[in-house]
């Protein structure tokens, strides 16, 4: 008990803990928020949590090459695509495009329809070849 009195002690437990919850919040912030996620994150989502996968782009660029198990959705009709495949909502989401940006304004709508966590590949495609990444044909 002696260890957590002394003060030297004191401001390392302080540091401990600060460092600890810089290195959780960017973690925690995309679960809640849906933000962004990088090609190292989404490749995490993908194979270790077993995410869905929804590419927005046009029907030519998935068949040039989409990311593996990726599913074609339109982003016009994105809601009546997702009903259409009776997605499992406790399995997290990663929405792709080319760019990013197509992919972020379709977030907000995924989240409206229940899901537990929803995310976009910040970048696209284009982020994920960048990436050395493999894209399936």
């Amino acid at each position: 008990m002696n260890f957590l009195t002394q003060i030297d002690n004191l401001a390392l437990i302080a540091l401990l803990v600060v460092s600890g919850v810089a290195l959780f919040l960017p973690t925690l912030s995309t679960l809640i928020s849906g933000k962004g996620l990088s090609p190292t994150e989404a490749t995490i989502w993908i194979n270790r949590r077993k995410s869905h996968v929804l590419d927005l782009r046009s029907e030519e660029a998935f068949k040039a090459g989409h990311l593996p198990g990726a599913k074609l959705v339109s982003a016009a009709g994105l809601v009546g695509a997702i009903e259409a495949l009776k997605l499992d909502r406790k399995r997290p989401v990663v929405l792709v495009c080319d760019t990013g940006a197509l992919s972020r304004k379709a977030l907000a709508e995924v989240q409206k329809l229940g899901f537990a966590e929803a995310g976009f590949l910040d970048g696209g495609v284009q982020a994920w070849k960048q990436a050395a990444l493999p894209l399936v044909k």
